[in-house]
């Protein structure tokens, strides 16, 4: 796996319209974490690419009723198998973060790439998703000379009290671990 043209190589691309231009495309600076799962605490649909671009049905769960209207995306989705869907290419702005505020910068989406697990708050993830979180990284550390391991952060971190992902059950020891 490589970066070309801001795409990951060997890796699904389902291509969302939730995207827009970055203020300023060279100023990367920041990994978002975030987990996701659709219905809430089910796996393995194709729901994800279906909210992501705009194709969710709201009459298929109670639950999508609340939801289907959004627009929402992420640059990339590591799912519990390990499989890799990128949605939008790096140098653009992903919708993933909402309002949001990193060391006193608002807008976060401006100048990170926003990474999903398929996952939940209280489920541990899977070892196939720490390993290719972990490459995806460390590919994109070396492709984005303003990013760093130490600007690495949750959505509940830059949202705070509005956001919990990737909660409890993400192990960022283990995470950093991998990066060594």
């Amino acid at each position: 796996m490589k970066i070309n043209n801001h795409w990951l190589t060997t890796v699904a691309r389902t291509p969302s319209p939730n995207f827009d231009e970055r203020p300023d495309a060279k100023d990367i600076s920041l990994l978002v974490i975030h987990c996701i799962s659709l219905p809430p605490d089910e796996f393995g649909g194709i729901y994800i690419d279906q909210l992501f671009c705009n194709r969710l049905n709201p009459e298929e769960h109670p639950y999508f009723k609340d939801v289907y209207q959004l627009s929402v995306s992420a640059h990339v989705l590591i799912k519990r198998s390990g499989k890799i869907v990128q949605y939008v290419p790096f140098d653009k702005r992903a919708w993933h973060a909402g309002k949001s505020s990193y060391q006193g910068r608002e807008q976060c989406n401006d100048y990170s790439i926003g990474i999903e697990l398929e996952g939940t708050e209280r489920i541990a993830y899977t070892q196939a998703q720490y390993r290719q979180l972990a490459a995806v990284i460390r590919l994109l550390l070396e492709s984005y000379p303003h990013l760093s391991a130490q600007r690495i952060a949750g959505h509940s971190e830059i949202a705070p009290g509005r956001k919990t992902d990737p909660g409890e059950s993400f192990d960022w020891q283990k995470l950093f671990s991998l990066l060594t």
